[in-house]
């Protein structure tokens, strides 16, 4: 039946979508505000999208849910091995269930919801905001304070390792929680007995 005066269905929310609002993906048409990650709920465009069958994410829950797992695939400090998106509601354990979306969104509960719920840092209880967030053990932490727990060296991606919720750098961590005796960092000599 021709759809006479309107546009497409938002794959969305499943109203229409004119023309002049309109943001194509997969074959499907969705609003400008609808164009969101189905996990973490990011704005999104042409560049920052992947889809799945007729769901759509940010490339880095995309990664969590559908890319490689094990030790070595990690894309950096929102990806470590130790982050499995639960959080964000990404149950990786068994197929791909698609997360609820709100059936009726308004703007006041969409404004509190995005004030009201921001996660805190585990180093210094405070709030972090998404400018100033970087993601380690599964858990957002502000950039100052993405530190070693024990030198306090700034950390990145590439020298981050996580123990009982707390950052390490590498070398940190393998002096404190690595193997020990001659030739594993603390020990350089053999004690003589006499």
């Amino acid at each position: 039946m021709p759809n006479w005066g309107g546009g497409a269905k938002c794959g969305a929310c499943e109203k229409t979508v004119y023309h002049a609002e309109e943001i194509q993906c997969n074959g499907r048409s969705f609003h400008k505000s609808c164009f969101l990650c189905m996990a973490c709920r990011k704005a999104l465009d042409s560049t920052t999208v992947a889809a799945h069958e007729s769901e759509i994410y940010c490339k880095t829950c995309y990664g969590r849910k559908y890319g490689p797992k094990g030790v070595g695939f990690g894309q950096g400090a929102g990806c470590l091995s130790t982050d499995t998106g639960d959080h964000l509601g990404l149950n990786l354990q068994q197929g791909s269930p698609k997360p609820a979306r709100p059936s009726t969104p308004t703007n006041a509960s969409k404004f509190a919801k995005k004030m009201g719920d921001v996660d805190k840092c585990p180093r210094c209880g405070k709030s972090v905001y998404a400018a100033e967030k970087i993601m380690g053990g599964g858990k957002p932490w502000h950039k100052s304070c993405f530190r070693c727990a024990i030198c306090g060296k700034s950390l990145e991606s590439t020298n981050v390792t996580d123990k009982d919720g707390e950052l390490y750098c590498k070398v940190c961590y393998a002096k404190n929680f690595g193997p020990k005796g001659i030739g594993f960092g603390g020990l350089t000599q053999v004690e003589k007995k006499e």
